[in-house]
């Protein structure tokens, strides 16, 4: 979705949108037209009234199934602490944006299940809003921001474009700075993020748990990942160089899937390189308010990529979807970085989710015969809000040759979201039940996803098997 450059049409036409329902274009007398945002047969329009009295601000005109409604476009006065600085600028510019028509709560997983106004995207706003003007922020304000799983649902349906995920970042950087966490909780976050940002680390930890897995309730037993399969070595020659993002839980829990990419790959001349291994996209500590150690894990990934990437490599490949959405932020985390700036804009340039290089390719090079078991795909929020691939899965999966079960509530998070299972486990454990269900609606015999922690998040030993889309494809390989 783009916003229209300014127009001076004097008609005041909208543009002809076809919808269900029999929705048309339509011609408003005595308005003006200005900037235009449209998504999904929604059209906005910011208008001002030719009368003798026009008002002296904008309102937000939204057109929707025949009917014309009026919201006020944000009002903004931001304090000095924050007004002239970079982010002060970015909030500004974002809080403008919103109309606060509530399109929003439609699709935001926590206010679907709280019914809390200030758990949905539209009350974060508004709190963060007062936080930047000058109110002291509370706990339980504190509390609303870090339930936001930060699914960026809200960002696909909203029709003004508002870019919520910065804001959020923004709001929470300032939450974390009024008001400090009690000691046990700044303990527990840096305690994750050391743990869990080193797969050196993790592994010796996931052993641990690993060893008394069976022993533990289900709720917990669940959580601990079983040990991977092991997948054969490429044999295929290949003449293409690609790299390929290692990350940091991943290699702990599931190595087979960056395996499997490999030999996947192999199959179309594509030899996959780690050039950092264990290296994290930086996300894990960013979700978790370290946001200097996200950018510093970013500026040792680009320093790691970008020689090979100005030589002869074709493109950085990325197996979890959770983590392309960390890298195609980096331009963002490091716009501020004058010496990484334009860095961080080549790499995110050339990093590609693994589903966008396997459909660009001769699918015929693949020696594939796909299993005959119904799938149901889950596709991870950041994969279709953020990275906008929704669907990309399914569409590869069906030109292969696999029968596809429809999802219900296909644009629900399934309640992963990085460590917010282990933050907010109740309302995670209630949206992955949710998830699990919608899955299962019309009778699957498999799962599959695009992002490790979406993986980890729905796996149950006693439902359905749950497996990256790459393994799938690997173990379908012909000999």
């Amino acid at each position: 979705m783009r916003a229209c450059r300014q127009s001076s049409l004097r008609d005041s036409t909208l543009i002809p949108i076809p919808q269900k329902g029999g929705y048309q274009a339509k011609r408003l007398p005595g308005l003006t037209q200005g900037s235009c945002l449209i998504q999904r047969g929604i059209c906005i329009d910011l208008y001002h009234r030719e009368s003798a009295a026009p008002p002296r601000r904008l309102r937000g005109c939204l057109l929707f199934w025949r009917e014309l409604y009026w919201f006020d476009i944000m009002q903004t006065a931001l304090a000095d602490f924050i007004r002239n600085t970079a982010d002060g600028q970015r909030a500004d510019t974002i809080l403008r944006k919103c109309v606060h028509c509530g399109f929003c709560t439609a699709t935001c997983p926590t206010y679907q299940l709280l019914g809390d106004e200030l758990d949905g995207p539209r009350g974060r706003i508004y709190q963060i809003k007062q936080v930047l003007e000058g109110a002291h922020p509370t706990p339980t304000l504190q509390l609303h921001l870090d339930r936001c799983l930060t699914c960026r649902a809200c960002e696909t349906t909203c029709p003004s474009g508002v870019d919520y995920h910065h804001l959020l970042d923004i709001g929470r950087e300032q939450v974390e700075r009024l008001q400090p966490r009690p000691r046990l909780q700044r303990l527990q976050r840096k305690a994750m993020v050391w743990a869990f940002a080193s797969p050196a680390r993790l592994r010796p930890l996931l052993g641990l748990a690993r060893t008394v897995r069976s022993l533990l309730p289900a709720t917990l037993r669940n959580k601990i990942a079983p040990r991977p399969r092991r997948v054969s070595q490429p044999r295929q020659a290949t003449h293409r160089r690609m790299l390929v993002l290692d990350g940091c839980v991943q290699p702990a829990i599931a190595p087979n899937i960056n395996q499997s990419a490999a030999r996947v790959l192999a199959h179309f001349g594509i030899d996959l390189q780690t050039v950092n291994p264990g290296a994290c996209c930086g996300a894990l500590p960013h979700h978790l308010s370290e946001t200097e150690k996200a950018r510093a894990m970013a500026r040792a990934n680009i320093d790691a990529w970008l020689p090979h990437l100005q030589a002869d490599a074709e493109a950085i490949v990325i197996t979890a979807s959770g983590c392309g959405a960390q890298v195609q932020d980096y331009p963002y985390l490091l716009a501020d970085d004058p010496t990484y700036r334009d860095k961080a804009q080549q790499v995110a340039d050339k990093a590609r989710d693994l589903v966008e290089v396997v459909q660009a390719e001769d699918l015929s090079q693949l020696p594939l015969q796909a299993s005959a078991q119904r799938t149901a795909v889950h596709t991870p929020c950041t994969l279709q809000h953020a990275l906008q691939l929704n669907g990309v899965v399914d569409a590869l999966l069906k030109t292969l040759g696999y029968q596809l079960s429809e999802v219900a509530d296909n644009h629900l998070c399934c309640g992963s979201a990085g460590t917010y299972s282990l933050t907010q486990a109740e309302i995670s454990s209630q949206l992955r039940t949710r998830k699990l269900e919608a899955l299962a609606v019309n009778a699957p015999e498999r799962i599959v996803t695009a992002n490790i922690g979406c993986l980890g998040q729905l796996q149950d030993d006693e439902g359905l098997p749950v497996m990256h889309w790459i393994d799938l494809l690997e173990q379908d390989l012909m000999a």
